[in-house]
């Protein structure tokens, strides 16, 4: 497999606030092989979605970069496409017009006939072809969120990047929609990068966990190879005893970091006397406030 496939180095980025930069992230480093699903997951404010907007071109990294087959990424290009949880179609365009836009800004010079064909092939992929002339507001979130995809695969991008895309949607509606995202990895070999805060979801679809320590100044904690056989039957794997250690393993690292974000207001206050009353110590933390108010 060739690693120098995708390559964030050393990326950081700041925001400016009122009381100077804020620091998102800070020294992420991540090698991504051509063709492999990686997923990112960790608590809200990790920065998760701050790297899909670096790798995007979205967001300009403060701090090292995004290197794609050889060239930096300094801005956003159809080699990476995005996939929100927010379908984002355009309302007024219907199923197929959605993804022929897409078409057009990346098959200039194509004819008709071809640029139709290749819609017709997006969305058979997705399941979508008996909806061509229907309006986003006539299908469902499932629905709008296979076109969606099919949009983002018609432009036929080196690295799919997936923003939650079923975080939005009923427990039945995002399993077929996983099964069809494993179907289409299967075909296209496409390089995806998924953001998921569903840890079975990150088991099932993913060659590599990816593993978000909280922020500021969030950083990759630790990565997790998941070596499961594909195709990857979900009811089979329900009882693998190699998959719920996978999942084991990505639920204490998310339980861990959680329990030290829930600890560090109680460890601050040890040094309050253990024998006050609850009470007690509310009156004393606002008198402590007073004070530093004072100061």
């Amino acid at each position: 497999m060739h690693t120098k496939h995708l390559e964030l180095e050393q990326v950081g980025i700041d925001f400016p606030t009122p009381k100077g930069p804020f620091t998102a992230l800070q020294d992420v480093n991540l090698k991504i092989a051509k063709g492999e699903f990686v997923s990112l997951i960790g608590h809200s404010g990790c920065g998760k979605s701050t790297v899909l907007n670096i790798v995007a071109g979205l967001h300009q990294a403060t701090t090292g970069g995004v290197i794609l087959d050889g060239a930096e990424v300094k801005q956003p290009g159809p080699e990476r496409a995005v996939v929100f949880q927010n379908h984002s179609l355009l309302p007024w365009l219907s199923v197929y017009k959605n993804v022929e836009l897409a078409v057009k800004s990346t098959m200039r010079g194509k004819s008709k006939g071809e640029m139709r064909d290749w819609i017709m092939h997006n969305l058979e992929l997705v399941h979508m072809t008996h909806a061509l002339d229907k309006l986003p507001n006539e299908i469902s979130g499932g629905m709008k969120q296979r076109v969606g995809i099919a949009r983002a695969l018609a432009m036929e991008p080196k690295v799919l990047l997936m923003d939650e895309p079923f975080g939005a949607l009923d427990a039945l509606t995002r399993a077929h929609l996983q099964d069809s995202l494993m179907e289409i990895h299967a075909d296209l070999g496409n390089t995806v990068i998924m953001i998921t805060h569903d840890v079975d979801e990150a088991v099932l679809l993913s060659d590599r966990i990816v593993m978000m320590n909280n922020g500021p100044a969030a950083t990759i904690g630790e990565i997790l190879d998941i070596e499961l056989p594909r195709p990857r039957n979900r009811l089979a794997l329900a009882d693998n005893k190699q998959y719920n250690h996978y999942r084991h393993e990505v639920l204490t690292f998310l339980y861990d970091k959680q329990k030290k974000v829930e600890t560090v207001p109680s460890r601050t206050k040890h040094s309050a006397s253990q024998k006050n009353s609850k009470s007690n110590e509310v009156s004393s933390e606002k008198k402590d406030t007073k004070k530093s108010d004072a100061a």
